[in-house]
Formats: C-alpha cells, sequence, structure tokens
C-alpha cells in the first residue's frame, strides 16, 4: 500500500511523493494547489500557512515547467517545479487561461489584420 504523505487542504485527496519524479511533493497532483509553508524553498520558515493557488505557468529556460502559486491569505507569489503526475488538463487550463481572456477586447485582433 502507498506511504500517505498529507491530504491536500484544498480538494482533500491524499498525496504520495511516489509518482512526483523528484524527491519532494510541494504541491497536489489532482488540484495542483499548496500550502504556504516556505519563505525560501524547503525552509519551512512561514507562518501564514494559507492555501496557494496555482495562477500561472512559467517556462524556464531549459523547457521545463514550474507553477506559480499565489497565496490566499497574504498573497504571496511562489513558484514549484511540476512534477510528473500533476494533472495534465489542469496544468494546460492554468497555461491557457491568459489567452482564453485576454486583458482586451478580441476585436481589437480583427481590427488589427485588417490594417
Amino acid at each position: 500500500m502507498p506511504h500517505i504523505d498529507f491530504k491536500c487542504m484544498i480538494c482533500n485527496q491524499p498525496v504520495m511523493a511516489d509518482g512526483a519524479g523528484s524527491e519532494h511533493r510541494n504541491h497536489c497532483p489532482a488540484c495542483l494547489c499548496s500550502v504556504h509553508v516556505d519563505d525560501e524553498p524547503g525552509d519551512r520558515a512561514a507562518d501564514c500557512g494559507g492555501a496557494m493557488e496555482p495562477i500561472g505557468v512559467w517556462v524556464k529556460k531549459n523547457g521545463e515547467w514550474a507553477l506559480i502559486h499565489r497565496c490566499k491569505v497574504c498573497g504571496s507569489l511562489n513558484h514549484n517545479r511540476i512534477a510528473a503526475d500533476d494533472n495534465p488538463l489542469k496544468l494546460m487550463s492554468i497555461a491557457l487561461k491568459p489567452l482564453t481572456s485576454p486583458p482586451f477586447p478580441l476585436e481589437q485582433l480583427t481590427d488589427l489584420l485588417k490594417s
């Protein structure tokens, strides 16, 4: 039987280090949420303990993806490497969100193409 490392504070799914592709598990593979426990990666120095929601992805120079999290309590931003077993549909929906909700009316694109 697999060892459960923790239960996600958002979706209550059991989270296991097995399958992450590394020795460290810092977010839920189902909903991609985390907990604000670090000031610097791995230091466990944050006193906040708030839920960290995934708000974006960052593609590093080597092509590796990282999740950008924002704390729902204090607003702190953090990033975490994606894990091998992260929900691919959830990852893609986060990555595509800026394209589906642009900061301007889509009609502007049509106007630019006509010029």
